[in-house]
This record gives structure tokens, sequence and C-alpha cells, in this order.
């Protein structure tokens, strides 16, 4: 679908120069009667770059068609890529540690994550906003220490390092903050 600068928003994806551009700020003005000022700051989702660029206000511009499909988590291979499975189709595919890295320390094998694709390519990973977790290895607190905000160095079934309180103990399930990497609450 062919959109013109002026018709661009935030959070779109434009397919330019065989790359997809996240849109992830857009500003338009008009000053005086001069003609309009566009500027657009994109993020690579392939590469993970930014760049920015101002185009005409009549220049056109493609938005990419994304699907978002809900995956399995099966395994991490011995090469670092992580083994998914579609939940409509059953066809297994791999991740690799650059698009997936990061947020895998937050799943457990066979849960589901939603991944959006454009046409055969993954783009993108999404997680809830807070998932529950084991705590597996937790500091012992020290008596005494509960008169302000302390926290302690626990570790997640996934392997994940987190602060938490000091009444967490090993055996506890936890609510961890995926955009933070936070605590939230006991579960």
């Amino acid at each position: 679908m062919n959109v013109k600068a002026t018709e661009l928003r935030k959070g779109q994806v434009l397919l330019k120069d065989g790359q997809l551009l996240l849109i992830t700020d857009y500003s338009h003005s008009t000053p005086g009667n001069w003609r309009a000022i566009i500027q657009v700051k994109t993020k690579n989702l392939q590469t993970g770059g930014t760049g920015a660029f101002r185009p005409a206000a009549g220049d056109p511009f493609e938005v990419a068609y994304l699907d978002k499909k809900k995956a399995q988590y099966l395994y991490q291979e011995a090469t670092g890529d992580f083994v998914f499975m579609d939940s409509e189709t059953f066809d297994q595919f791999n991740l690799g540690k650059e698009m997936a890295g990061d947020k895998m320390c937050y799943v457990r094998e066979s849960e589901e994550v939603e991944i959006t694709w454009h046409e055969t390519t993954p783009v993108s990973i999404a997680l809830p906003t807070q998932v529950v977790l084991e705590v597996t290895e937790a500091e012992q607190a020290v008596k005494g220490n509960s008169a302000t905000n302390i926290k302690k160095d626990a570790v997640l079934e996934t392997g994940f390092k987190i602060r938490v309180p000091l009444h967490v103990h090993a055996g506890d399930k936890v609510k961890v903050n995926t955009d933070t990497g936070d605590f939230v609450s006991r579960a």
C-alpha cells in the first residue's frame, strides 16, 4: 500500500530500498507561508540501526504488510539459535540471537510468544508485559536489614538474574516486568 509522506504515522513500518523501517518519530510543521517540513526518524528492523530523513510532502512510500502469529518456544540450539514452532501450522523455524537473545531470558520452554512476520521473514518478537517465573537461587537475608527498601540478588528458572526484596526466597514465584527486567511482585 502506497501513502504520501503527509499520511505517515508513528508506529508504521515502511519498505524502503528493500529494508523494513519502523517510524519511531514523525513531525510535520508548516512555518508561516513556507512549504511543509516533514521529519521522519526510523529504526531498521533487520539491522537495528537508526536513521532520519526529510521527505517532500508528496513523496510516495510503501507501507509494509506485517502479520502477527503465535509461536511456541521449543529449545535453544548449540549454535545459539532459538527454535520455535508455529502454533497454527506446526512448522518449526529458528530465530537468531540478534533478534531474540535479550528477550529469551523471560521465556520458558513450551511458552507461547507473538512473532511479527513480513512475508516469510520474522521481524520481531513480542512478550507479555509481565511474566511469572520461579526463583531458583536467592541470597540469604541479613536480620535487621529491613528498615529500608533493600534488595538482594536472585536467579530465576531461566537463568536470568534480578534484584528482589529480602522476603523472596528460593522456590517462590515472582512477577517480572519484561520491558525493564525489574521485580514487580510475588505471584
